[in-house]
């Protein structure tokens, strides 16, 4: 089910989507459920009393706030892509948690990396003003409102990092100079950086890799589930052992995770035990900054091993093949967006 209500972090005047897991109203909101709010950067995943801390309770002042929307930002440019908000988290951007406020030239070189991330091409330009990307720019430059962004535009913009007319005067139509680029090349190349980001890895590829148990007891779930799913949301779903391989598996199977948008990994296994090659093929994913999604069925879930049971799986039974297929596409569209392919089959 597929609701709108205030972002349960920012609350009344921004909207968010919620793709809960059953029915339900607001009030039952909890992890299960998915939330995608432009003012937050993306997706993030939110527990009960969490929740009522945050929303209910006004727990959290405004540029505490804006701190936890670094940090939901943060784990998701580190491959987590639905990074899951609890009270602990809350907690630790309250005043005793002792975080702090990003320095200006750090959440101006962050307002820089969004910037061109959003043009992609070079010498094209983008109107970080629109309802599109205002809230997404302030969520990445942790800033509590637009005046805080067209401040850092101006320092991007007297750094030469940016051009665009009128900036001064509060303009977003906004691109990246040449100066621009070499420094955002500078803060990648440091590893110690703390502003150094990495962009998300193959941000036109239509391709999704999906690492599973080749088995009967799977076969439905891929045929009924996972394939129809992948393509639903505009992408070809990719199957090693369902394509021709001129060289050794290995090298194919990490060839071909470098050129997908995001890998589906379905946990579930026979008796002989977890899959490693799922484990270290999501764990590779993870580590090219691609988005992993987890599956699996609903009687592994105890099986878990812990390097992945800390991350949302959707659950699937033989049952009922048909909620796994409506999950997963809402999933991928939530955390993704609609691939290249949509609407084309």
């Amino acid at each position: 089910m597929e609701i709108t209500i205030d972002c349960p972090i920012w609350g009344q005047g921004y909207t968010a989507t919620v793709y809960k897991k059953g029915i339900g109203n607001i009030n039952d909101i909890n992890e299960e459920d998915l939330v995608n709010s432009n003012r937050a950067g993306g997706a993030y995943r939110i527990t009960l009393p969490a929740f009522f801390s945050v929303y209910h309770n006004n727990r959290l002042s405004v540029p505490e706030k804006a701190r936890l929307t670094t940090w939901l930002v943060d784990q998701r440019r580190q491959g987590i892509a639905e990074p899951i908000v609890t009270d602990e988290i809350v907690e630790s951007f309250e005043p005793t948690g002792g975080k702090r406020d990003l320095p200006v030239h750090e959440r101006a070189e962050r307002l820089l990396h969004f910037i061109a991330e959003k043009t992609r091409r070079v010498g094209a330009r983008v109107d970080v003003r629109t309802s599109a990307y205002a809230a997404y720019a302030c969520a990445w430059s942790e800033s509590t409102n637009w005046d805080e962004v067209v401040f850092l535009l101006n320092y991007l913009s007297d750094k030469g990092w940016i051009d665009g007319a009128f900036i001064k005067g509060g303009s977003g139509n906004v691109m990246v100079t040449v100066d621009g680029y070499a420094q955002i090349a500078d803060l990648s190349s440091n590893p110690d950086s703390v502003q150094a980001f990495v962009a998300i890895a193959n941000p036109d590829s239509a391709q999704a890799f999906v690492a599973m148990w080749f088995n009967k007891d799977t076969d439905n779930a891929y045929n009924r589930g996972l394939e129809p799913a992948i393509k639903a949301a505009g992408f070809k779903p990719y199957r090693i052992d369902r394509e021709p391989i001129l060289n050794k598996i290995d090298d194919a199977i990490i060839e071909e995770i470098r050129r997908s948008r995001f890998l589906v990994a379905d946990m579930t296994h026979g008796e002989d035990g977890a899959r490693g090659s799922v484990y270290f093929e999501a764990g590779f994913a993870h580590g090219l900054k691609i988005p992993v999604i987890y599956t699996c069925r609903k009687d592994m879930f105890n099986q878990l091993h812990f390097d992945t049971r800390q991350y949302p799986h959707i659950g699937w039974s033989d049952s009922d093949i048909d909620s796994l297929r409506h999950e997963l596409a809402l999933r991928i569209r939530a955390l993704i967006g609609d691939g290249p392919l949509r609407g084309t089959e």
